[in-house]
């Protein structure tokens, strides 16, 4: 009984060639016998593996496609029960395939280094301003004496008599032509009969890489900087791999970061918080003075414009937030003691503000 090679594919006597070739694709890999595990599958998709080649092997040639719409099987000169030839597209997508079947692999061409990683610890004010840093990354580098060849100065690899420079050895089982690497070049297409003797034919060395770093003001802990071309050196003349720096930023013994904004605390004495005066405070760029005013409750946070951070990709800074602590005296003498009890005896509730609204708002509650 005749085959209609466009119900095989599923695809309509319309259909475009790369309709046709990505329906073929999909079902040789659906049905491809290595993907199904019993012996009873494996032989029924092996039936169906063929019969989707034989339609394929039709309908991807324009001429045969022709002969076939038009006279049918018989004028396609294929039949289903017949090998078909693996030529052409399909030896392709089997190339593609047969990593995945049977473990081997087409010549390798030039593949890129591999990405490196740095862990580079800076200091809370490296990190507000920016700084420099020189690193010494240890690396794989091109040999210079072979020039990454592996082969002694003066020689160079030979073609791998084995598998003419394919890299591959090709043989026939069945329906199948499969591939496998060359044991000889391991896939190389090339051997190297002379070795050099700095690098012993692996044609790349490890060395240790000096770098400057140049760090941008404004990186935190968790920020990651690309560096192009100083990763590991590629293959078979491939690109450099790339070099990423991973930051972590040490905590300062006094100040903290919300952003861009350094946070600061500082402790200052009940009388003067009640009187007022001037302090000194910290910053990233030196003492700052800071006057307080009279009156100054807990908590207060004192503003100091563009004296934080740099921030990335902006011409501004962060600023400076002095938060103010006020301290209650632990150890207090005679005098002192009698001055504070008779401050105590000599003031209201109008003195203390914050005390005066919170008992307003007691009385209201339970008045």
């Amino acid at each position: 009984m005749s085959k209609d090679y466009y119900s095989i594919l599923g695809v309509s006597r319309n259909s475009t060639d790369d309709e046709i070739k990505r329906a073929y694709r999909r079902l040789a890999h659906m049905y491809h016998p290595d993907k199904h595990a019993s012996e009873g599958d494996k032989e029924e998709a092996g039936e169906k593996f063929k019969e989707i080649n034989a339609a394929y092997e039709v309908l991807k040639n324009p001429s045969r496609r022709a002969q076939y719409d038009r006279f049918g099987q018989a004028g396609a000169g294929a039949d289903f029960g017949g090998a078909a030839d693996f030529g052409g597209d399909f030896g392709d997508f089997f190339g593609d395939m047969f990593s995945e079947f049977f473990g081997g692999r087409r010549r390798p061409g030039p593949e890129a280094g591999a990405d490196l990683r740095y862990d580079l610890t800076v200091s809370f004010t490296e990190a507000a301003f920016g700084t420099t840093k020189k690193i010494i990354i240890p690396k794989v580098a091109h040999c210079k004496t072979c020039q990454g060849l592996g082969a002694r100065p003066g020689t160079s690899p030979k073609r791998c008599g084995r598998c003419g420079g394919s890299g591959q050895e090709r043989f026939q089982q069945g329906i199948f032509r499969i591939a496998k690497t060359c044991p000889e070049c391991r896939g190389a297409g090339a051997v190297i009969e002379n070795p050099c003797a700095e690098c012993r034919g692996a044609g790349a060395v490890k060395i240790e890489h000096s770098l400057t770093l140049n760090i941008p003001g404004g990186v935190d802990t968790g920020s990651k900087l690309r560096v192009a071309g100083e990763g590991a050196s590629g293959t078979r003349g491939g690109p450099e791999g790339d070099l990423y720096v991973f930051i972590s930023v040490e905590p300062h013994p006094i100040f903290r970061r919300e952003e861009d904004d350094v946070i600061c605390e500082v402790p200052i004495s009940f009388p003067q918080a009640a009187l007022g005066t001037e302090i000194e405070v910290p910053t990233l760029e030196g003492p700052v003075k800071l006057k307080i005013p009279p009156g100054t409750q807990p908590g207060k946070i004192f503003r100091l414009k563009a004296k934080g951070v740099a921030s990335p990709g902006a011409p501004r800074r962060g600023d400076h937030l002095v938060y103010i602590r006020i301290e209650t005296p632990a150890k207090l003498n005679m005098r002192q003691k009698e001055l504070i009890e008779e401050f105590a005896r000599i003031s209201n509730d109008d003195v203390f503000p914050h005390k005066k609204s919170f008992l307003d708002k007691v009385k209201e509650m339970f008045g």
